[in-house]
């Protein structure tokens, strides 16, 4: 009996199994295992996480390293994914000329026009001149309310008011006149003063409509169209909102700056075509379609997109030692979302949502790396080690040890960084393909749209559904279904969205609504895993035809998501095609497909693999 330990290497998670393997090639599968992926994925940094793993197998087994005959590892293939921007305008302001938050409490509700002035030069004004209210630090919300219906009863015509502490509706509610006030400004000494202003505050539960309107700034301001079109992305970062103020400052103060998303070019067995990446997903994946099977990809020096690719390169020539111009682009998967850019100028930290195209990116090096990584292996545990075949073929291996299946069969494993799709036909032929973008490109996309900036919370976002905290001691689920708790739920997730994790409520810090953030997190999943899942298994298909799969099989970690295989099934369904969820082993769920495969493969031809030592 041979004691064996398949080791699937992914681009989060690394997975064993260990099983004995008879003389007659008879295979009894004795545990399995899952760890972090150590580094990156097919590099020599791998080696902590899949000695952790195989140790952790072997333990389960009740057996020791010294009884190992051979580690087996996959052909790991890094996937590293990046983000290229479709379309970035930005506004560059130099006197600050918008303030756009949502403090809790302003006061008061209307449009006011008027020329900005300093709290303590209202004295200085003449009677009928429409005027903006300063507030600077310091100033006490009484003293504030008292100045300034001095100044309407001397005839000045205080039209608003923009203050620095959060006393707006403190201050608006002792206003004889009563004008729209915007607290929390906490740059306030940066408002210029002296220039035309618009103050809006909506009423509760509505939000402003002339200054997150173009046309109404230009309406305001007396723009003309070429001042309309460099203010556009100051009334887009201002849609939502219930409060905002627009400063008009001097001619020449703003300026508009576009930076290039630049030109893909793919380099195809059936030839090369170059798309420009504002012309959108679409056009990116119609034109590798045209060239594939994909051979190498490159970017337009000085663009967004060249960068990105350049880094990927950079990035894999430094952890495989792999000359930059030796490394390969093997696939890529685009994606039309959008991103918060920043509008540098404001005095609150506005965004504006621009379009952009998320690509993926998978790298194709030489098997150097891997001979390495093998290698370091082989110092770690003192074994040999055999570098076994590609991950799609080892996955339907492991997916036919799931009770019910059998040939001919397709499988979908649906990792962190990659997408591989498989077809084993009843004379043993097995096609497969490895395609770029998975759980982190979806990650990615959430992380982006919703404007986080928190890789971890996106994360949770994705894996797990959404509630909105109604009272200290319910929730109404995402279904529409409400959960009522015995304990009273943590202060900071009253009245907000909550994500339900394994680990308790975690609040989502943005102002998009349960609807919203679920319809990012759908759509995400729907523009990666979905558009993948159809495109592998076009490629993998007999003649292209889907219908001409019968079963297929769903694997990896992402297919523990708790909708991302209904999401598919539902995809495929058209085409006749069961599509289920895969038990490995009978035992492991979905996941250690690929490690149970490199046993099976082995038990089957033990002298196939590239081996590694003694």
């Amino acid at each position: 009996m041979a004691l064996v330990a398949g080791v699937d290497i992914g681009n989060s998670t690394t997975e064993a199994c260990v099983a004995e393997i008879g003389p007659d090639g008879d295979v009894e599968y004795l545990s399995g295992a899952l760890a972090p992926t150590s580094g990156v994925k097919g590099t020599a940094d791998n080696v902590e996480g899949v000695v952790a793993v195989v140790r952790r197998a072997l333990e389960r087994a009740r057996r020791g390293v010294q009884e190992l005959d051979a580690v087996l590892v996959n052909e790991a293939t890094p996937v590293i994914s990046g983000l290229a921007m479709e379309t970035i305008t930005e506004t560059i302001v130099t006197e600050s000329t918008m303030i756009g938050h949502n403090p809790d409490t302003p006061g008061g509700a209307g449009l006011g026009v008027g020329t900005t002035v300093a709290f303590g030069a209202l004295g200085e004004r003449e009677p009928g001149e429409p005027v903006i209210c300063v507030v600077g630090a310091g100033i006490d919300f009484e003293d504030a309310a008292h100045g300034i219906n001095a100044a309407v009863e001397r005839g000045i015509e205080v039209t608003g008011a923009i203050v620095h502490a959060d006393d707006a509706t403190l201050i608006a509610n002792r206003l004889r006149e009563p004008v729209p006030v915007v607290d929390e400004v906490t740059l306030v000494e940066k408002v210029p003063l002296g220039m035309p202003a618009a103050v809006e505050v909506a009423e509760p539960g509505r939000t402003i409509r002339t200054l997150s309107n173009s046309y109404g700034i230009a309406t305001v301001f007396g723009l003309d169209a070429e001042q309309t079109r460099m203010v556009a992305p100051v009334a887009r970062a201002l849609v939502g909102n219930r409060s905002a103020v627009v400063v008009r400052t001097p001619d020449g103060d703003v300026t508009g700056r576009r930076i290039p998303a630049g030109a893909l070019t793919l380099s195809g067995e059936r030839g090369k075509r170059s798309v420009e990446v504002d012309a959108g997903a679409d056009e990116i994946m119609t034109a590798l379609r045209g060239v594939r099977p994909l051979t190498d990809a490159a970017g337009e020096p000085g663009s967004h997109v060249g960068g990105m690719l350049a880094r990927v390169r950079d990035t894999m020539s430094e952890l495989t030692g792999t000359r930059a111009d030796a490394v390969r682009i093997q696939d890529v998967l685009a994606v039309d979302t959008f991103v918060p850019q920043r509008v540098t100028g404001a005095l609150a930290g506005e965004f504006a949502l621009e379009n952009a195209v998320a690509l993926a990116a998978m790298v194709r090096t030489s098997r150097g790396p891997m001979r390495l990584l093998a290698a370091r292996l082989r110092e770690a545990l003192g074994v040999d080690v055999l570098i076994g075949g590609v991950e799609a073929d080892m996955a339907v291996l492991g997916a036919l040890t799931t009770p019910g299946t059998g040939k001919p069969v397709a499988i979908l494993d649906l990792g962190g960084g990659s997408t591989d799709a498989a077809v084993a036909t009843d004379d043993g032929v097995v096609r497969s393909v490895h395609l770029a973008g998975a759980g982190d490109l979806v990650t990615k996309l959430i992380d982006s749209e919703l404007g986080l900036d928190n890789r971890e919370l996106a994360e949770d976002i994705k894996k797990f559904p959404l509630a909105k905290a109604e009272s200290f001691f319910h929730v109404r689920m995402e279904d529409g279904t409400a959960r009522f708790f015995t304990d009273p739920l943590p202060a900071d997730t009253f009245a907000r969205v909550v994500v339900l994790s394994d680990t308790g409520m975690r609040p989502v810090p943005t102002r998009h609504n349960l609807d919203k953030i679920r319809q990012v997190r759908r759509a995400a999943k729907h523009k990666v895993f979905v558009v993948n899942a159809l495109r592998a298994l076009e490629q993998v298909a007999p003649g292209g035809n889907l219908r001409q799969l019968g079963f297929v099989v769903v694997l990896g970690g992402s297919a523990l998501d708790f909708e991302i295989p209904d999401l598919i099934a539902e995809a495929v369904a058209g085409f006749g095609i069961v599509c289920g969820t895969g038990n490995v082993r009978g035992s492991e769920g979905p996941r250690n497909a690929v490690a149970t495969g490199l046993v099976a493969a082995h038990a089957l031809a033990p002298e196939l693999g590239l081996a590694v030592g003694s």
